[in-house]
Formats: structure tokens, sequence, C-alpha cells
């Protein structure tokens, strides 16, 4: 895996120890969870803030507020009030939508796709123009950059090539070996070592003789302005969903000209510039980050709120007493404990929708014992998933990868079932047993842990999970938290010590955005696990121009990553937070990322939904 920046925190201010005193100290002193504060069928108080002010809990510290940086969900709902893509998504549906392109078209065969830009300008009066986007993939796929999310830009034309600082190779004619897979394009070898020796079979190693290595460019990537105002992208294979893939965080369009002048500060308050609805006041790392809107976005006749302050939150109690309080008006998704849920759930402002989104346990699969499938395969047997999503009340049972319920027409494979005794026997079979051959728990090797990140659900989870592997393996698991922006570096660097707790949310509406996280050994991908057979069947699947044949071959690679096991299915969630009635144009859509533009605050009672 590449070393991901050294820069704690890109641009970010230094700093400092957890603040948020002032909200706490009223939290503390708000009372427990009763009705004494209740508004009739709402959770607290309803009483809505003067004019167009908008206090949210997002979560967790961000990691960075530079969107081709930051990996996590807490981040990426600060990004979209930032930043704009060619795309958008919609805010009821998450479906792809407009954004700073008005319109687009797709041809041969979705390997090409031109985008028109309408007119905008950045925050500091520049027009935005093509010319910033092909900037901005080009320095999040740059090599030394090293963006844990460049893999996602990995179906654009020779973007993988240069992110791995792969090289063509030209014969003494001028000519170039071709890729035998896909003959239109060049042949390009990997600039690592071990992906060099999976990529280069005999056959192009007889190619290779006699030529010239010639690294692969940033101008070689498949992104060109065509003017001003068309960006063409051109993919090595089709990729039907690509339009909705740009509305990604790190496909949205970034300063050229601040990060030139301010390097690695360039997204401090003073020195940021903006293609968003909203621009950035003032940050106070662990306490809070406040947006004003921004009087040059293009679409800023729109955008009615005047502030967004971003409380950086991830205490339940903590949260739900402030909301009881009204002294916030929205929090993030998974927030409300299953303790409160029975009297919670029922309320108007609770909102459980669907979530494009799954929770997950992942492997080491790099170190023993968990580099062994029987073993991984063991540990997920021993877990009742179904009493766990009893326990968290919100969420299904997830024995696959893909969640249910969203993708009409997707097969949905189901990996193993809760299955106590051949959990024993896998372990015994991998060596943990006795002289008679039976299964020994004394034999399995101590110092495993479970590494999560500080929220009061991911405890709970991590708790269950440490009692199902005592229960029914006898083996005891130790517990390690740590907070979301560390945890995030040490899970993606494979430095944890058996599993780590993980989760993904979809970036595009398309089975894809799940499936492609094990196509690449690097990105989010901490487990270590990686095959190049995985990556082409997703690739060949791609190929395929009919959408339930696509469907059927997607399915098929999932089989094959499930029967890998490098990580333990547990969830498929629902949206689970609250919003004030007053809020109105933020919806409980399947990402619980909301273009707050649409967002705004109405003080008439009559109009609340």
């Amino acid at each position: 895996m590449r070393s991901i920046r050294t820069s704690a925190l890109l641009g970010g201010p230094k700093r400092t120890r957890p603040t948020c005193l002032g909200l706490l100290l009223l939290a503390l002193g708000v009372s427990g969870c009763t009705t004494a504060a209740s508004e009739g069928d709402y959770f607290g108080k309803v009483e809505p803030p003067a004019g167009q002010v908008l206090r949210y809990v997002t979560g967790g510290e961000p990691e960075s507020l530079d969107p081709q940086v930051g990996t996590g969900q807490p981040e990426a709902r600060i990004y979209v009030a930032l930043y704009e893509g060619l795309t958008d998504y919609d805010p009821e549906t998450g479906d792809v939508a407009p954004g700073l392109a008005e319109r687009w078209e797709a041809a041969d065969g979705n390997t090409l796709f031109t985008f028109h830009l309408r007119e905008a300008s950045w925050s500091d009066g520049r027009p935005i123009t093509a010319h910033d986007f092909v900037y901005s993939l080009r320095r999040g796929l740059s090599p030394e950059f090293a963006a844990d999310n460049a893999y996602m830009a990995f179906g654009i034309l020779y973007a993988p090539g240069y992110n791995g600082s792969g090289s063509f190779a030209r014969r003494p004619d001028g000519s170039f070996v071709m890729d035998p897979e896909n003959p239109s394009i060049r042949f390009v070898v990997p600039g690592d070592e071990e992906e060099r020796k999976r990529a280069v079979t005999p056959v192009i190693e007889a190619a290779l003789k006699s030529t010239q290595p010639v690294p692969v460019r940033a101008e070689d990537v498949g992104i060109e302005a065509v003017n001003d105002r068309t960006v063409r992208i051109r993919t090595t294979l089709p990729i039907p969903y690509l339009p909705g893939l740009m509305a990604h965080q790190f496909f949205r369009v970034i300063p050229r000209q601040a990060i030139e002048r301010h390097g690695d500060f360039w997204t401090q308050p003073r020195n940021i510039v903006v293609s968003g609805a909203f621009n950035l006041e003032a940050w106070k790392p662990y306490d809070r980050i406040v947006l004003v809107r921004n009087p040059k976005y293009w679409d800023a006749q729109r955008t009615r709120l005047e502030r967004i302050t971003f409380y950086a939150i991830q205490d339940a109690t903590t949260m739900l007493n402030l909301y009881k309080a009204g002294e916030v008006d929205a929090i993030y998704n998974h927030t409300v404990p299953s303790s409160w849920y029975d009297y919670i759930s029922p309320l108007k402002d609770y909102l459980n929708k669907p979530e494009s989104a799954v929770e997950y346990y992942q492997f080491n699969v790099t170190h023993p014992p968990m580099d062994d499938v029987r073993v991984r395969k063991a540990f997920n047997h021993a877990v009742d998933k179904a009493a766990l999503a009893r326990l968290k009340k919100s969420s299904k049972v997830l024995t696959g990868f893909v969640p249910e319920g969203i993708f009409p027409g997707y097969p949905y494979p189901q990996g193993d079932p809760f299955d106590v005794k051949r959990a024993r026997a896998l372990l015994a079979e991998a060596g943990f047993r006795d002289g008679q051959g039976n299964y020994d728990p004394s034999k399995f090797p101590p110092g495993v842990e479970v590494l999560y990140n500080t929220a009061e659900s991911n405890r709970v989870t991590a708790e269950f999970m440490q009692a199902q592997w005592r229960q029914n393996l006898g083996i005891t698991i130790q517990l390690r938290n740590m907070e979301f922006r560390t945890f995030l570096g040490v899970r993606n660097r494979r430095e944890y010590k058996g599993i780590a707790r993980a989760g993904w949310v979809g970036d595009y509406m398309d089975p894809v955005t799940f499936l492609d996280l094990f196509s690449t050994p690097d990105g989010n991908n901490g487990t270590g696990w990686f095959t190049p057979e995985y990556a082409k069947m997703l690739s060949d699947a791609n190929r395929i121009q009919d959408p339930a044949q696509r469907y059927e071959k997607l399915a098929r690679a999932e089989r094959y990553l499930l029967d890998a096991q490098p990580f333990i299915p547990l969830l498929t969630a629902g949206t689970n937070w609250l919003k004030k009635p007053y809020v109105q144009g933020m919806y409980a859509n399947p990402f619980t990322i909301h273009p707050w533009k649409y967002v705004y605050i109405e003080h008439d009672r009559s109009r609340w939904n």
C-alpha cells in the first residue's frame, strides 16, 4: 500500500485538545431522555432559530477540508457544501443530478463522456473552467499526492498507470506495446514490483523485449478540456454509472490558484477558495466548522441558508440532549441508540429510511491467524447477526456485501449462516486442536483485537462481537478504540491486529460502489486481500450492456468475494437520525449526504412536514 500523506491534516489549522465546551456544558445541564421538554409528537423543543441558520452534528472531526484527502462520511457532508462536481446528488433520492455540468452525453458504448459546463465562478470571482477539472483529477491521481480515494478514478483511461508510476513500452520504431485484453489502448507496465509480476504474462514479457519504458504522465490520463466549457472523459472499459460517480468528493473541482499560492494551508479560512454553495468562515478543531452562504455560487438564488454550523460530536447522549434542548437542529445518521429507539422511533422528527450502506468487520489478512480463510470463515460463522440486528433495532441482517433493497433486479448472493459447530470445526481444521483432533481454544494465539472508531453505537457492536466469540468459540478478543481521523489511517495502513470495524456508504447508485472497494489493494481496502481475478470479474461485468446480465456478472464477483471472506458482513442500516420539523429540504436519502443549497428553515408551523 502506498503511504498516506505525512501532513496530519492537509491545510488544516494546528490541532488543539477537544473542546465543544459550551455545547457540552449545556448538554450536561439538560435533563435525561424524558418527555418533560417535548412538544407533542417531537423529541424536545421545536422552536426554530432566528433567520436562516442550521446547526448540524456531523460526527467526528474531519480528516481534512481537502476533498481529495478525506474519505469519511463526516467530512463528505461538509465537502458537498464547499465544493461542487460535474454532477451532484438529488436531495431526495441520491440519484445523479446536474452540478457544474448542466448536461452530458455518453458515447462509444459508455466509454466516452462529454460534460458541458454552465457559467459559474469560484468564490474569488474567477470563472470555473474545464481546465480546473483537468487539474483537479490529475492532482488527485498524482503518485506524490497518494490520495486514498484515487482508486475511484481507476476506470478512467491510464489513471491507474499514472497513479501507480507505471510506464508504456515503446519499440525502436516508435510504436507501443498494446494491451492484449484491450488492443485499442497501450499496455501499462506497473511501477510496483508485485503488481508487475501479476500483470506481465510470458506473452507480455516477450513483447517487452527491446522496448524502452516511457513513464505514464498526467497528460496521458483520459480527461481533457475540449474548450473552457467542455470536459471529455474516456474510460478503459464501459462505466455506465460514471455520471453518478462524478458527484463523489474526489471528483469535485478544487482551486488551483489557492493551492499553488498557499500549499498545504490552502484550506484555512483566510486562504480557501470554493466552488460550492457555502464558504468557510471558521474552523475550531474538534469543536465546530462554520460555513456561510457563498454569493458567487452559480445557484446562489436557490440557496436560502445564510449559515451552517457543523459540530464535531460523537457521543450519542451529548448530541441527543443538545437536540432535545433545541441547541442543534439535526444530527447525523445511525445516532439514535437502541436503548432509546422504542421511545424516539414513533416521533415525527425521527427518520429511518433504507440506506445505501453496510456495516462490517474487516480482517487484516496479511498476518496470522487471519491470513487463513478457514479462521476468517470461522469468525464469521460464530456471529449471530440476527441477535445483533435485534440489539441495534434500526438495522437488518447482512450476509452478503451489497445492501439488499437498494438496487432492484440485483441477485444479492448470500454469505455463510450462523453455525457455531461449523465455526469450531474450521478452527480445528486450521490447527487449533488438541491431541485428539478436537477444537481447543487455548491453542488460539493471543493478541488478536478489534479496532473501532469511537462512537457509542460502535462500542455496542464491538462488545456484542466480543461476547459472541467468547461464548461460541471460547476466545477472548480485546477491544481498542480511537478517534475517527486517526482510526482511518491506522485501518487503511493495516496497522491493526486482526480485526477492524468498517462501514461504507455508497457513492453512487450502483452495486459497484460496494464491490469496487476490493478491486485494488490500496485505497479504502484495508484488508490486504486482493486478486487480479476479482478485479477482472468486475471489469468484465461492466463491458455488458444488458443491465440484467451485468447484474448477474456482478453477483458472481460478489460470490467470489464472499468465498474469500476478507470481512464479516454484519448489518445494512436504516438512516436512523433526527431532524427538527422546521428544517425543510433535507431528506432521508440513501446516502445521508445532503445538497445543502436545498435546505432551509421554515418559520411558519403550518408548512412543516
